[in-house]
């Protein structure tokens, strides 16, 4: 069992929803993220995406190129943001940590020398939003074998036909896209993502986290009430932009996590 896996297991028992935070490791810098980093748990987050900087991101909006961006400028590497895990790793030894990128740097550094460095580092899962089912070889079969949850992602396009083989090597959670388009770019809504979440559910019993278009505790809240929990990452990255405090970023975190909480 991943430390994924427990923490759901053990809200699951407490009949409360998940809140998953995303920020980019390096962002704005080394020390200020970990600092971030090392404060989302008792600002009530249950889950840490950590963002693995890279140059040519996908599925992200400006917000989250930009803190990319900032990451690499400010020396950000692969091996750095496992350092960063590591760090936190030392007071910290049960908030899941899971990495969220694309697939190059993995693939530069070579997949078992990546793996082998992950779990040492206290990684817990992936999301690696560039690789589909069908290169499940690639690097989610061995991911699983080295005790790392591969998390897949699930979206409004993913039909009923497409949806069983997201589904067929997914653990830890499903990530569920609220939206169509990239991060940051519309608000998500209860109405229309309660149906969508009831239709994964119908083909899985691992939890459902809804994320992209989550800006608010109310938001927070609306979407956590139909499904396992939220994950906000856009409004936290946006904070850390604008070169808030850190006890300033933690408390809007923490806002947004009473929210999840509350549904």
């Amino acid at each position: 069992m991943t430390r994924i896996d427990a923490k759901f297991a053990d809200l699951k028992a407490q009949g409360k929803k998940a809140f998953v935070a995303y920020v980019m490791a390096g962002d704005p810098d080394y020390e200020t993220s970990l600092q971030v980093v090392k404060g989302l748990p008792a600002a009530g987050v249950d889950v840490i995406e950590l963002g693995l900087p890279f140059t040519d991101p996908m599925a992200d909006g400006p917000t989250i190129q930009l803190a990319g961006q900032r990451a690499l400028a400010a020396g950000m590497t692969l091996r750095k943001t496992l350092d960063l895990a590591t760090e936190f790793r030392k007071t910290d030894d049960t908030t899941p940590i899971v990495l969220m990128g694309y697939y190059n740097p993995i693939y530069s550094c070579g997949v078992d020398a990546f793996l082998t460095q992950a779990k040492a580092a206290g990684i817990d899962g992936l999301i690696v939003v560039d690789l589909p089912p069908e290169e499940d070889s690639e690097l989610c079969i061995p991911a699983q074998a080295a005790g790392l949850n591969f998390i897949r992602l699930a979206t409004p396009t993913t039909d009923d036909k497409r949806l069983p083989r997201v589904l067929q090597n997914t653990s830890g959670f499903v990530y569920y896209v609220s939206i169509t388009g990239i991060t940051g770019a519309a608000e998500a809504s209860a109405t229309d993502v309660g149906p969508e979440v009831a239709r994964i559910k119908a083909g899985t019993d691992l939890p459902i986290i809804v994320g992209f278009g989550i800006n608010t505790p109310e938001k927070s809240r609306a979407i956590a009430s139909v499904a396992d929990g939220a994950v906000v990452g856009s409004a936290i990255v946006s904070q850390i932009g604008a070169g808030k405090p850190v006890g300033e970023i933690l408390s809007f975190v923490k806002s947004l996590a009473d929210g999840a909480h509350s549904a």
